[in-house]
């Protein structure tokens, strides 16, 4: 893959590395988002909602998240029936004509079945529908229906994420692109429509793989964290393997197209899954089976064992599950923000078919209530946004 110098350097910061930071306020300190896959929702019958109506909801979700003060909202993709959203930046645009402030994005775009020129067309498009607020998180997804499905090779899995994803980072700094690669024709001093006022912000959502930590610091973009399992400690390698490779990376070129000593510190961020209910017990109440519907539908198609209350208790207890009270829910994600040193926190706050009802309770607890109580956390430890304090890396 070859692109000018102009259009991209993977060790030049491009607008991503020095964003407004959309939903990463350093005056604010650490951001705290929620997330959605648009799971297909039961009603209080236990019947299945249709998928257009769960759209709706989202909608009305991202609403009332902006109004309870959350400060970023993304949307997952998937092609199967037990998620309702397969086109989250058509959905994103309706949302920025129904909010305010809230910044919208993806949770996750897979860059690797999609048109990395078309993803930034549309992204660009509900930047300036919002007035400034839309940021792309890029990655592979953990799903692998969207391949067939648009007609991609499987086997070309991992070529089809980079040289995609180094299309993109080429597009950032939205001048002219010349670029070549293997698996789409060459580009040539071309320009890609619209533009943004103010830079695109893009993320790399990564599950847990060295290779691809030290790929979103080779690309100067923040680094989201997907965390869906076991104890967050155990991700705190990634995140000093992600601040080292900046530190060396950003100091290491020479001449004018490097990032320079002076390169802005790039975010960290974690996605995990949860839901907040006024008390512990009425969580797991509303939340656990639905977890559990979720969890074994998809274990069975993989190949894993079925999920029982034990492992959604034990998930809760001291896995990557933030369910409970507002007060417990906050002691949690306090702990791992210190633990990883973030700057940012999204709570994937549906897993299964929960009630539209019941997310927006959870939805409104999240921003009346954990998000002031983790701050006033953060700010009794001390805490500093991007500066890990010991607190559990096990």
């Amino acid at each position: 893959m070859n692109s000018s110098a102009s259009a991209h350097d993977p060790a030049t910061p491009t607008s991503s590395s020095s964003p407004s930071t959309h939903g990463v306020s350093s005056t604010r300190g650490v951001a705290f988002g929620l997330d959605t896959f648009g799971d297909t929702t039961v009603d209080r019958d236990g019947r299945p909602v249709h998928h257009a109506q769960v759209l709706r909801d989202v909608v009305e979700q991202a609403v009332l998240a902006d109004q309870v003060g959350v400060d970023a909202f993304g949307i997952g993709e998937h092609h199967r029936p037990d998620f309702a959203v397969s086109a989250p930046d058509v959905l994103l645009a309706g949302i920025a004509t129904r909010t305010e402030r809230i910044t919208l994005g993806s949770a996750v775009t897979v860059l690797s079945s999609d048109d990395p020129i078309r993803v930034f067309q549309r992204f660009a498009t509900i930047d300036a529908l919002s007035s400034g607020r839309a940021e792309v998180v890029l990655g592979r997804g953990s799903f692998t229906e969207s391949f067939p499905l648009f007609g991609f090779d499987l086997q070309q899995y991992e070529q089809l994420f980079s040289e995609k994803l180094d299309l993109f980072a080429a597009l950032l700094p939205e001048g002219p692109v010349t670029w070549s690669g293997e698996l789409r024709p060459p580009l040539v001093d071309q320009h890609v429509y619209p533009k943004t006022e103010h830079g695109l912000n893009a993320w790399i959502a990564v599950g847990g793989s060295p290779e691809s930590v030290v790929r979103a610091a080779r690309y100067r973009m923040p680094l989201m964290l997907a965390i869906i399992g076991g104890p967050a400690g155990r991700f705190a390698p990634f995140a000093d393997l992600y601040r080292e490779a900046n530190a060396q990376l950003s100091g290491s070129g020479s001449g004018s197209g490097s990032a320079g000593t002076d390169a802005p510190r790039l975010p960290i961020a974690v996605h995990s899954p949860g839901f907040v209910a006024e008390t512990d017990a009425r969580a797991a109440e509303l939340s656990m089976r639905h977890w559990l519907t979720n969890r074994n539908q998809i274990g069975r198609e993989r190949g894993w064992g079925d999920a029982v209350e034990a492992d959604f208790h034990r998930e809760v207890r001291s896995g990557a599950m933030y369910v409970g009270s507002p007060e417990t829910v906050a002691q949690k994600i306090a702990t791992t923000v210190r633990t990883l040193g973030l700057d940012r926190f999204d709570l994937k706050y549906a897993s299964g078919p929960t009630p539209h009802d019941d997310l927006m309770t959870s939805i409104d607890l999240y921003g009346r209530k954990v998000i002031p109580r983790v701050r006033e956390l953060l700010a009794e430890a001390g805490y500093t946004a991007g500066v890990p304090q010991t607190v559990s890396r096990l």
